[in-house]
């Protein structure tokens, strides 16, 4: 299915090829790469790196989201976030998006600068996050997640799990909806790691393609996800090669938007399991 996103001066063909959404944890504690761009320059260095290496989207997060962590105040969490993007918003001409589900965070964010929201919580935690995300008038993010980061892995249980997500998902397009968010800017995430087991993360990645009927784009996250370190037998750090099959099987099952670490390894993926997808080279490769 084709889809476009098209808002201020950005235009996003999801129809034409997988797009790539570049991660910029500015954390100490994240479960992949927690530390590694903690300081203001090199989170910008790392920004600018991952635009040229091909990224579409550089998605910023100021706050661990990984199985038990802990809440960090609206105030920290801008104080990490907001002097990056600000910088980074000078340096790159691709769209800036912010990971939180903070309200006061996300419009901060917009202002400095961003110009998405990606919400872990499906905008549910905030109650002033729809009326921020409908009133910038930017695409919005909205993960399906069972509990929350403190509990959504203390025994996971689903009774239909692609029924449940599919229904949660539907669930949360309406909400947006209903606060004015237009549908064209509205993407899902079923959310992989977040409230899964090892088996639940691989059946969502097997049967992607059951979430066609919501008739949204959708993004994954699969890199670097404890599934693929159970696969393995490896550390965060040292999972890339079973992120890029995990990333292959995305994209050949239907996913619009991957979300990754390594940009420059799953730019390179996406374009050669895209040419076999779709059997063709996107116009962007022959560019």
């Amino acid at each position: 299915m084709d889809f476009s996103l098209k808002w201020n001066k950005y235009c996003l063909d999801l129809g034409g090829r997988t797009h790539l959404m570049g991660v910029l944890n500015v954390t100490p504690d994240s479960f992949s790469d927690g530390g590694r761009f903690f300081s203001e320059d090199q989170a910008v260095a790392h920004g600018i790196a991952m635009a040229q290496d091909g990224a579409d989207i550089i998605d910023i997060g100021g706050e661990s989201t990984r199985p038990y962590s802990s809440r960090l105040s609206a105030d920290e969490e801008m104080a990490r976030v907001i002097p990056i993007i600000r910088r980074l918003s000078r340096e790159i001409s691709i769209p800036i998006s912010i990971d939180t589900y903070k309200s006061e965070v996300a419009l901060e964010a917009l202002k400095a600068g961003a110009s998405m929201i990606n919400d872990i919580s499906a905008l549910r935690m905030d109650s002033n996050m729809c009326q921020v995300a409908a009133g910038a008038d930017v695409p919005v993010i909205i993960m399906h997640m069972q509990g929350t980061p403190e509990s959504m892995q203390r025994h996971p249980e689903y009774d239909d799990l692609i029924q449940e997500v599919l229904g949660f998902l539907s669930d949360g397009l309406q909400r947006c909806l209903s606060a004015g968010i237009k549908k064209d800017l509205i993407i899902l995430d079923p959310g992989i790691g977040f409230g899964k087991t090892f088996d639940h993360n691989l059946k969502i990645i097997h049967e992607l393609e059951k979430f066609e009927p919501l008739k949204q784009p959708i993004l994954i996250g699969p890199s670097n996800k404890a599934f693929i370190g159970r696969i393995l037998g490896k550390e965060a750090h040292e999972r890339d090669t079973g992120t890029m099959a995990a990333v292959a099987a995305c994209v050949m099952n239907g996913a619009h938007i991957i979300r990754a670490h390594n940009v420059k390894r799953a730019a390179e993926t996406i374009q050669v399991i895209d040419a076999i997808r779709r059997e063709r080279v996107s116009e962007r490769v022959l560019a």
